[in-house]
Order: C-alpha cells, then sequence, then structure tokens
C-alpha cells in the first residue's frame, strides 16, 4: 500500500473572488442546463401514483421525448435557471462557513458538515419558490398529470406567449389559491431533503478522495481522484436522503400540507418501495452531475487562486 497522500484543499482565503464569480455562474449555469432532462424526469416519476404512467426511468425519457420532444424535456427550464442565484449563494455560503469553522476546528470533517448544511439552508431559501413554480410547469404535457394548476389553452397553445406566458399563468394560480404561502409550499420538507443531503455529501467527497488517493499512482492528478469521488458521494447522499425527497415532491406539486400525512398515505398506498420512486433517476442526474460540478468547482477554484498561489498547488 502506498503512503497516503494529502489533497490540498483550496480555502476561501486563497481565491480571487472577481475571478471565482465570474467563471462560477457560466459553469452553474451549464451544469444545470447538462442535468435538467433528469430532474424533470425524477419529478414525474416521484409524483405519479404507482406506475400508472411510467415504469421508470428511461421508460419516462422515451416517452417525454416521442410526445412532447426535446422541448417537453426542458419545461419549466427558463424559470429554473434563476436558481443560479441560489448557487452562487451555496457556494459563497459554504466557502464562508467553512471558514468560520476553521476557527474552532480544524477537521474536515466538521467544517464540511456544519458548512454543506448551512449553505443548504441558505440556499433552499431562495430556491424553493423557484422549484414550486418549475415543477408545476414541469408537470405541463403529461396526459393525466396530477399538478393542482393547469395553463390556460390560448397560453399554451400560444407560441409568443409560450415561454413568459406559460410562467406568469403559473404564478398567477399559485397566488390566487395559496396567497405568498404558495411559493413556499413544501419549504420544510426540502430543508429536511436538501440541508442532510449537503451535510452529508461533502464529508463523504473529501473522504472518498482521501481513501482514493491512497490507492493512486503518486503521480495520479488530484483532479482524477475528485471527480470519482464526486458520483460516490452523489449516489450515497441520494440514497440516504431519497424518501424525504419524495415526500418533498408530493408535496409541491399536489398542494399537500403535511409532510407527515403525506409520508403516511405514501406508505399506505405504496409501501417502502415508494420510498425509493426517483432514487434510479436522481443517481442517474447526480452522478454525471458531481462529476461535472466538481471538475468545474475544482477547476474554477484553481482558476481562480490569487496570482502568488498558482504555483503551489498540485492537481
Amino acid at each position: 500500500m502506498q503512503q497516503k497522500r494529502n489533497i490540498p484543499i483550496i480555502e476561501w482565503e486563497d481565491l480571487d473572488k472577481r475571478k471565482f464569480y465570474s467563471f462560477g455562474v457560466f459553469m452553474t449555469m451549464s451544469i444545470r442546463a447538462t442535468v435538467y432532462p433528469a430532474t424533470l424526469i425524477r419529478t414525474r416519476l416521484q409524483v405519479q401514483k404507482g406506475k400508472s404512467l411510467y415504469s421508470g426511468t428511461f421508460d419516462a425519457f422515451f416517452k417525454i421525448l416521442r410526445r412532447e420532444g426535446v422541448r417537453g424535456l426542458y419545461r419549466g427550464f427558463m424559470v429554473n435557471s434563476f436558481t443560479l442565484i441560489s448557487g452562487q449563494a451555496y457556494i459563497t455560503t459554504y466557502e464562508l462557513v467553512r471558514k468560520y469553522v476553521s476557527n474552532y476546528s480544524n477537521d474536515n470533517t466538521l467544517k464540511s458538515l456544519v458548512a454543506g448544511g448551512s449553505a443548504s439552508l441558505v440556499a433552499q431559501s431562495i430556491t424553493v419558490p423557484i422549484d414550486v413554480v418549475s415543477q408545476q410547469l414541469m408537470m405541463q404535457g403529461q396526459v393525466g398529470h396530477p399538478t393542482r394548476f393547469q395553463l390556460e389553452a390560448k397560453v399554451r397553445d400560444g407560441m409568443s406567449k409560450r415561454m413568459f406566458g406559460q410562467t406568469r399563468d403559473i404564478i398567477e394560480q399559485i397566488f390566487a389559491a395559496d396567497g405568498f404561502r404558495g411559493f413556499y409550499r413544501g419549504y420544510v420538507a426540502s430543508l429536511l431533503t436538501y440541508i442532510p443531503n449537503s451535510a452529508v455529501w461533502w464529508p463523504f467527497y473529501h473522504f472518498y478522495a482521501e481513501q482514493l488517493s491512497k490507492w493512486a499512482p503518486i503521480d495520479c492528478p488530484h483532479l482524477l481522484l475528485q471527480a470519482m469521488a464526486g458520483p460516490l458521494a452523489a449516489a450515497t447522499a441520494s440514497t440516504v436522503t431519497n424518501p424525504m425527497d419524495v415526500v418533498r415532491a408530493r408535496v409541491q406539486v399536489e398542494g399537500r400540507s403535511s409532510i407527515i400525512e403525506t409520508f403516511k398515505q405514501l406508505m399506505a398506498e405504496e409501501g417502502a418501495w415508494g420510498m425509493s420512486k426517483g432514487l434510479s433517476a436522481r443517481i442517474i442526474s447526480s452522478a454525471p452531475t458531481a462529476i461535472v460540478m466538481v471538475v468545474g468547482y475544482e477547476t474554477l477554484k484553481k482558476v481562480s487562486l490569487r496570482p502568488e498561489l498558482v504555483d503551489s498547488r498540485h492537481w
């Protein structure tokens, strides 16, 4: 066994913030555009009753593509792209909290856990209203979809109004039915899903990277090890938090108000299997997302290093 070698972590104080944010917006948008179809499929699978419409991830993909075209895989994407704001808030919070916790502890696992959970709390406060709207748009065009809000025919069929007209129509319906609170439906469920997911992902990411470094050749690029650790951490976090993600999707799309009642009904109707709905789609989307995110994020941090530190990091 080779001697363990540490993978250096580029911290907040090492970064040129102007470069970090400029390149970060482009990176985040690229990632979201790449994985959005899998997110849409996951949402539809989690909301459907049993296997009434789709038998699985690939069945859903081909049916949506055949019935709705490529555009069907990107329903609600323009609205969802506003989560760029939450993405920047997430990475900023993560890095700042890591720096803060380091004043009290040098334990990387603790720093990653606390920072990951805190970053998700901030990001979800921005993301949930966007998700509520985009998820309703995701369900449009699906035969027998269970969403509470339906697009008016003139908005649905009008080419010139298709992009912003649909969004405005859904927003108006949500506000008319539930008021401002309607845009935060499922907020608690989202926190219970994504805070643990983020808190679990970062420690496992660093753990897997260090474990891989024990076995890799000494000249193996750190970026390659990190790219392998990302999807492993994503699969672990997705498996742990998927039950709550199923509940969250149903609360937001079906307009439910009780997390506990939604959980009980899901268990009564579909049993424990219902808790795994959309897991394969989630892993399929999260694994490549993690690779792209890790490579993008670590590269972003490398190119955003302060000039005097550029030659001090091996990757």
